[in-house]
């Protein structure tokens, strides 16, 4: 029996599914330990969670947007489940105590990251350094795409010791029924938090411009919540002779797959995601994708000129590649069933076995070699 720990943020929705397969592997006993609840800026409702976790004491500060945990209490649960691997999913200073514990009881440490070469290549030296020395007394490697495989290989880490763990959603509940293509109502669906970095303002002038390219009235449904979301409204009321746009709100996972398949194309314009869970839903739902390349699906589960297009946020090319799905509605179908098909093999499955995969090897080796597990820098 393999005692595996994992140390995470908060219990990401999209997470739990997988965790939930780990905890049922007949040789792991699995626990999750917790930094908080959930972060502050999350609305997430949550899947049942089946598996054994613990919630550190809450100890989160906001330094420049991004939430930091520092969670000393981290060494007690795991002195208290005592696992024989742990795999830190993130270099909080909680993660880096985890670290500090494995290498102080011989016990192999595995860095997991949804991170890229793209969304880490402004990194302060402080934290390229960071990685750097957990990357040394790392026993395997868990990425979430094959843009972290690189970043990885970037750090000179063999690629013998890295293994993926796919970002993914229920892929069977977002299907379409087979008469969906007859029942779409809006020609765009944004999905996302409504903040600057999102970019929804861009998926409405996306939108205007179509509406003067084709000649008519172009119907735009919104869903989510953020600071702009009285500014977006506003804009609407200005334009509503040339958009019809829809202001749905928060979405419970319930009711997304009905929201996606009531449009025909997804819109993406991030400036930033590590990967986008988002895409898995909009292809899962059978729709064509135009994503910005600043999102770490773009080139992976988003391929060009297959299910959707990799645009620079450039308004006349997304409005030009947007139009010409709207005006083609054979091509947009082969789009949609190209997401569909492209989605498939990112399920929990997989992001179960490629992390269950990395903790045995990490074990392996260290039983093999009866050393620390480290590497030369």
């Amino acid at each position: 029996m393999l005692k595996l720990a994992l140390v995470a943020n908060e219990p990401p929705p999209y997470r739990i599914p997988v965790f939930n397969r780990i905890a049922s592997h007949a040789v792991i006993q699995f626990q999750v330990i917790f930094c908080c609840r959930h972060e502050p800026n999350r609305h997430w409702d949550y899947p049942p969670i089946t598996f054994d976790h613990v919630y550190l004491r809450e100890n989160i500060r906001n330094v420049n947007g991004r939430y930091i945990h520092h969670n000393p209490d981290v060494i007690t649960a795991l002195n208290r489940f005592a696992p024989d691997v742990v795999i830190g999913n993130g270099f909080n200073p909680t993660h880096l105590y985890a670290m500090l514990w494995c290498a102080a009881r011989r016990r192999p440490y595995i860095p997991m990251t949804d991170g890229t070469l793209v969304s880490e290549k402004l990194l302060s030296p402080l934290h390229s350094l960071v990685r750097r020395q957990v990357y040394k007394r790392a026993a395997a490697f868990i990425a979430a795409s094959q843009g972290g495989m690189q970043l990885y290989q970037s750090y000179s880490v063999p690629r013998s010791l890295c293994y993926q763990s796919c970002l993914c959603i229920d892929n069977d509940s977002f299907r379409p029924a087979p008469d969906a293509l007859n029942q779409k109502r809006w020609d765009f669906i944004f999905c996302g938090r409504f903040e600057p970095s999102k970019q929804p303002g861009f998926a409405m002038d996306v939108a205007l411009r179509c509406a003067e390219l084709l000649g008519r009235k172009i119907r735009l449904l919104f869903v989510g919540a953020g600071s702009l979301d009285s500014d977006l409204r506003a804009r609407a009321e200005v334009h509503k002779e040339k958009i019809d746009i829809c202001f749905h709100g928060f979405a419970t996972q319930a009711e997304l797959p009905g929201l996606y398949q009531s449009a025909r194309i997804f819109l993406f314009p991030t400036q930033g995601d590590v990967w986008g869970v988002v895409a898995n839903e909009a292809c899962a739902a059978g729709l064509p994708v135009i994503v910005s390349p600043h999102a770490g699906v773009a080139g992976e589960l988003i391929v060009e000129g297959q299910n959707g297009y990799v645009c620079d946020l450039e308004l006349e090319n997304w409005a030009s590649c947007a139009a010409g799905l709207l005006s083609a509605p054979v091509r947009q179908a082969a789009f949609g069933q190209r997401s569909m098909l492209l989605v498939a093999p990112y399920c929990f499955d997989q992001a179960a076995e490629g992390m269950i995969q990395a903790s045995l090897a990490a074990k392996n080796k260290q039983r093999k070699n009866n050393l620390p597990l480290s590497r030369p820098a």
